[in-house]
């Protein structure tokens, strides 16, 4: 960077003062134009490259930003080879109504489109939609150019009006750069208050020396090589070594920061104000403008098409947001019904869910629907001495063990059937659309994925053997009579049953059911019923 700085600082100050010294020692005439019109281009061009340079080499809405302010530099070059090709090629002055006026007006406009994005602050986002603001606030300068500006020049062509009015509007942008410059100044700190310092001065250089020369034009004192272009130059090689001065730059932090990303509303908040702005303006070129009446038909048109464009504009981001609202809405929803450490669900989605689902077993035993297929069972899993593993390697390591055991657990149930992490290290799993003759079969199968592999701990990675225990009951309680016992009766018997396997040893699952208790026990390799 220090290399670049130095390469494009000789190279602007060497334009600067070749500026100058053509404006000392070149009489007025044909080569002055020449040499002071090529050199004004050159400044121009190295201008853009600058922040090319900058745009090329960073990411994200930083690169937007330097990528708006080249665009506003190449406008700029784009006005300059027009008054180039004036004085070089036709050999006569830029006529005072010029077409390409409304690009050196409209330069302006990327450029703070940029400065509104806050390129040094930090955003949690940089969505897409927010970028819409900036076609809103290129319609609305747009817009003013059209009312003020285009009624002179082409509508009622009138020279005495349209350059107050061209000259006002310029300087209105250019107090608008300055002021937005300075308050970024304000509350920036670090490189980016140097950046915007440099960047500040360089306008207002700009804009007091766009203003003398204007004056100088009205006057008829103006002339391409005279110490006015010096002026214009020096402040466009200011520009240049501000854009190397911000190469590198990344968003930083402040105090003032905050989530609801406040320096990225700017810019939407700007271009409300611009929309807000248009039915005033209407509304005075209606009632107290003095302008011909060709003009304010011009002017109303204006204001309808732009009203128009603007509205749809805004009805797409409207519609953007209410979509991306929905997907939050949505992302927030799922969020609350998951458990954070596990990934799996929580009680609060078992609350939710459950009267649906035990509205289903009852339709279908109201309907006589297939009898194997129409049971809610809930199974409660508690790992066995679970402590004994916090107390020796931590409760980080325990976290990974609980992760871990949700894992497998999802591994051994099928799709239908639904994890809920019901407490501490203790998972709840209710199996749907399924046979209570065959609950002892997924029970089996939680005792073996717990069981069949040790689990990894600690930083030195000791695999610690690790079983649980299993209480199962299925919904109904009663097949004949399935109103006997609530749901959440049920789940009780559940949870009995698993403080019977706790207390008859562990690692091995008791089911209650009507007809007696169901008993899964691992390590003796069987399944036993028990009269209750």
């Amino acid at each position: 960077m220090q290399r670049n700085l130095k390469f494009w600082g000789t190279i602007v100050a060497v334009l600067s003062l070749l500026q100058a010294a053509v404006a000392f020692l070149v009489p007025k005439g044909s080569a002055l134009t020449l040499s002071s019109e090529a050199i004004d281009v050159a400044l121009h061009v190295a201008a853009t490259l600058a922040f090319l340079h900058n745009a090329r080499t960073s990411s994200g809405r930083i690169s937007i930003f330097w990528y708006l302010q080249a665009s506003c530099w190449g406008t700029l070059t784009v006005t300059s080879s027009l008054w180039m090709y004036y004085g070089v090629v036709l050999h006569q002055e830029v006529p005072s109504v010029f077409v390409g006026d409304i690009f050196l007006f409209l330069a302006g406009v990327p450029m703070l489109a940029g400065l509104l994005l806050r390129p040094d602050r930090r955003s949690i986002s940089d969505a897409p939609l927010r970028f819409l603001d900036l076609p809103l606030l290129v319609l609305w300068w747009l817009f003013l150019y059209f009312f003020f500006v285009t009624p002179w020049q082409y509508v009622v062509p009138d020279e005495v009006r349209y350059g107050p009015s061209y000259n006002t509007l310029l300087l209105a942008e250019d107090l608008v750069s300055i002021g937005l410059l300075l308050l970024l100044w304000r509350d920036s700190f670090g490189k980016w208050k140097r950046f915007y310092c440099n960047l500040l001065a360089a306008e207002m250089l700009s804009a007091g020396s766009a203003y003398l020369a204007n004056r100088a034009i009205d006057a008829n004192l103006y002339f391409p090589g005279s110490w006015y272009d010096v002026l214009i130059d020096i402040s466009i090689a200011w520009f240049v070594l501000s854009a190397f001065l911000g190469s590198g730059l990344l968003p930083e932090a402040s105090a003032e920061d905050h989530p609801d990303e406040k320096a990225g509303r700017w810019m939407t908040r700007v271009a409300m104000i611009a929309v807000l702005s248009i039915p005033p303006l209407t509304a005075w070129s209606l009632l107290g403008g003095s302008a011909p009446p060709a003009v304010t038909k011009f002017r109303v048109l204006v204001a309808l098409g732009m009203i128009t464009l603007m509205g749809c504009l805004i009805f797409l981001k409207q519609h953007g947001l209410a979509e991306e609202l929905a997907k939050t809405n949505h992302i927030l929803h799922e969020a609350s019904l998951t458990d954070p450490l596990t990934g799996c669900r929580n009680r609060r989605y078992f609350d939710s869910t459950i009267e649906a689902d035990v509205s289903h077993v009852q339709r279908c035993f109201a309907d006589g629907r297939d009898e194997s297929r129409r049971d809610l069972i809930f199974y409660l899993i508690d790992a066995d001495h679970f402590k004994d593993i916090n107390d020796r390697y931590g409760h980080e390591v325990g976290d990974k063990v609980l992760v871990e055991m949700s894992r497998r657990i999802s591994s051994a149930i099928r799709l239908s059937d639904i994890l809920v992490r019901w407490g501490g290290e203790e998972f709840l799993v209710i199996s749907r659309y399924t046979d209570r003759n065959e609950g002892e079969i997924l029970a089996n199968r939680l005792l073996a994925a717990i069981a069949n592999r040790p689990f990894v701990a600690g930083a030195r990675e000791n695999q610690v053997n690790l079983t649980c225990s299993v209480g199962w009951a299925a919904f109904p309680w009663l097949a004949g009579n399935p109103d006997a016992l609530s749901y959440a009766e049920v789940l009780a018997l559940a949870d009995r049953a698993l403080y019977d396997a706790k207390q008859a040893g562990r690692n091995c699952a008791i089911g209650m059911r009507a007809s007696g208790k169901c008993i899964t026990n691992p390590t003796a390799g069987q399944v036993s019923a028990v009269p209750s």
